[in-house]
């Protein structure tokens, strides 16, 4: 451990290229449930996470406590949101019956073995990750400047260590959060003869993605385009994107990597769409209009099957409800072992005094 407590000699996730998990490996993500999921919660998780349990077991969660750390004055949003969001991913096509798949709040080991870390974690570790810097003053403007804020990174650790999870998929800029993560893990091994894993990375490329207004899609500019949106909801925020500001009338050709509209082409269409945007806006031959009209189908062909599953399962309370159910069951049977080897290593052990 280094004196600034982010780093190892062993830590592996600075280097720009990931291992395959060999067989057997156990994967552990999430997504916090602050509103319905968008394009972008697509191609940055889910997308990964239905080729990952192709070979592999994981633990999928709809991570609650994680939303209330800046949506804590609407609680009742961010239930009505972790639901949505659940019968999202299993519209998608992630398998509960595979994998496990879980609300977070609902498995309460998870906040028990958080209590645990943030014993152990110097808050010099906490007040360098990247993401509380960089956003403290943010999060002073907007009230959300907590210690469940700055406790995240925790949270995060025990969310991970709860399932003995092997490998996380992230991106490359979540770097220094998985490795405060493996330094957290590695801290109470050593304090307390622990043998939780210390996760490894699975690099995943994550794309930028513009919103309706040509900004960084974000919720809280209200730019996004939601995954699952009727068909007359996307054609609406597709009219109002920008486009190669070059093109002011139609007839003027434009060059379709300064617009924002072709770089969703490049994510929804298929491969020989391109040439065809390429060359119509460069020579003129098509208009913005008819270039958005071609995206609107691509991504209504992606999106059709998924909106009507999930407006079925929303349909069918008690289906969506026993689902839910059985996989917060089945995580709350992994992360029961687990805290009970936790106790067992501290000597918290269950029933060893009364009040």
């Amino acid at each position: 451990m280094t004196s600034e407590g982010l780093s190892s000699s062993d830590l592996q996730v600075k280097r720009a290229q990931s291992e395959k998990p060999p067989k057997g490996s156990v994967i552990m993500s999430g997504a916090r449930s602050t509103g319905r999921y968008h394009i972008g919660n697509y191609f940055g998780a889910i997308k990964n996470w239905l080729e990952l349990q192709k070979e592999y077991f994981g633990f999928y969660g709809v991570m609650d406590w994680h939303a209330m750390t800046s949506s804590y004055k609407t609680p009742h949003d961010v239930q009505h949101f972790a639901r949505d969001n659940y019968a999202e991913l299993i519209a998608w096509g992630l398998d509960p019956e595979k994998n496990v798949v879980f609300i977070q709040s609902r498995v309460p080991e998870h906040v028990e073995l958080y209590t645990f870390f943030s014993m152990i974690t110097p808050l010099g570790w906490l007040e360098r990750v990247p993401t509380w810097k960089d956003a403290e003053q943010e999060a002073k403007d907007n009230d959300t400047h907590n210690l469940g804020r700055l406790g995240y990174p925790a949270l995060q650790a025990a969310d991970i260590a709860i399932y003995r999870a092997t490998h996380v998929p992230i991106g490359h800029d979540q770097v220094s959060h998985l490795e405060l993560s493996r330094e957290i893990v590695r801290r109470f091994n050593f304090l307390y003869g622990g043998s939780i894993p210390e996760p490894r990375p699975i690099f995943t490329e994550t794309p930028t993605l513009l919103g309706s207004d040509g900004r960084k899609m974000s919720k809280s500019y209200g730019n996004t385009f939601y995954l699952t949106q009727e068909e007359d909801e996307l054609k609406q925020n597709l009219r109002k994107m920008p486009t190669d500001p070059a093109r002011v009338r139609r007839t003027d050709p434009g060059e379709p990597t300064k617009c924002p509209v072709y770089s969703y082409h490049k994510l929804f269409s298929k491969p020989e769409d391109l040439p065809w945007v390429e060359e119509g806006c460069r020579t003129a031959g098509i208009g913005c209009g008819d270039c958005k009209g071609k995206l609107g189908e691509n991504i209504n062909a992606l999106v059709a099957k998924p909106r009507e599953k999930k407006k079925e399962l929303l349909q069918h309370a008690d289906t969506l409800d026993s689902i839910i159910a059985d996989g917060c069951r089945r995580a709350r049977k992994h992360a029961r072992e687990t805290m009970e080897q936790i106790k067992e290593w501290t000597g918290f052990l269950s029933g060893s005094g009364e009040f």
